[in-house]
């Protein structure tokens, strides 16, 4: 069940060394790229919107996206994938860090918030049935989140009346502040994500109310909406 998600041929999915796109194929490649990032940008704000505001956003007609995508169904698999993608190079490269594990584990939060596939990931949650691939890269992603958010824990930085559940909820909570200007409010969420740090950093003034959120909580909303499609 895909759990923390969170364009095609853009800089962090297309190889560096491969050789360029010309004709046909190039344009196919833009228009992708155009459209996927209208689509996070689109469903971010509103998760029922219809596909034809995806292609307005992107500046293409609704036939070339159908085209490409002839289903709601098959960009949100596609959004999918391309932000889990994202999501785990993130993870990966913050466990190959050389850096201590707090501040390695500050930095991929700070990736992830520009990336915002958490938070899309979890708006679009049980809104698309997702594919065995699909599955299998949001368990990868998931295993590879636990392993970070532990090692941060296991350095004593990290306050132990947390979950990484709870974290997820909080940068969902962040990563959906956009406002008017050039930057749709992206220096705003990073002064969140710091507030959100400091309050995580240890030591800390007081234990937490209540029990943490868990794993499970996330994964219901997946299944619970998914059954509802199948139905």
């Amino acid at each position: 069940m895909l759990e923390a998600m969170p364009g095609a041929e853009n800089a962090r999915t297309r190889p560096e060394n491969a050789a360029p796109l010309s004709g046909r194929r190039a344009e196919a490649a833009r228009n992708d790229g155009r459209i996927l990032d209208a689509a996070r940008a689109v469903f971010i704000a509103d998760p029922e919107a219809p596909i034809s505001a995806v292609a307005a956003r992107a500046g293409v007609g609704i036939s070339a996206m159908y085209l490409r995508y002839p289903s709601k169904q098959e960009l949100l698999r596609a959004i999918a994938a391309d932000g889990l993608t994202r999501y785990i190079e993130d993870l990966e490269a913050a466990l190959a860090s050389d850096a201590e594990p707090w501040a390695a584990y500050v930095d991929c939060l700070h990736r992830v918030i520009d990336g915002r596939s958490q938070a899309l990931a979890q708006r679009l949650a049980g809104t698309f049935v997702p594919t065995p691939e699909l599955t299998a890269l949001a368990e990868k992603a998931s295993r590879l989140s636990d392993t970070l958010f532990r090692r941060a824990r296991k350095s004593g930085d990290l306050r132990d009346d947390v979950s990484e559940a709870d974290v997820v909820l909080l940068l969902e909570a962040i990563m959906l502040v956009r406002l008017p200007g050039a930057d749709e409010g992206s220096a705003l969420r990073h002064r969140y994500l710091a507030l959100l740090l400091q309050a995580l950093h240890t030591p800390v003034e007081a234990k937490l109310p209540g029990p943490p959120a868990r794993r499970a909580d996330l994964t219901a909303r997946w299944r619970r909406r998914a059954h509802a499609l199948r139905d």
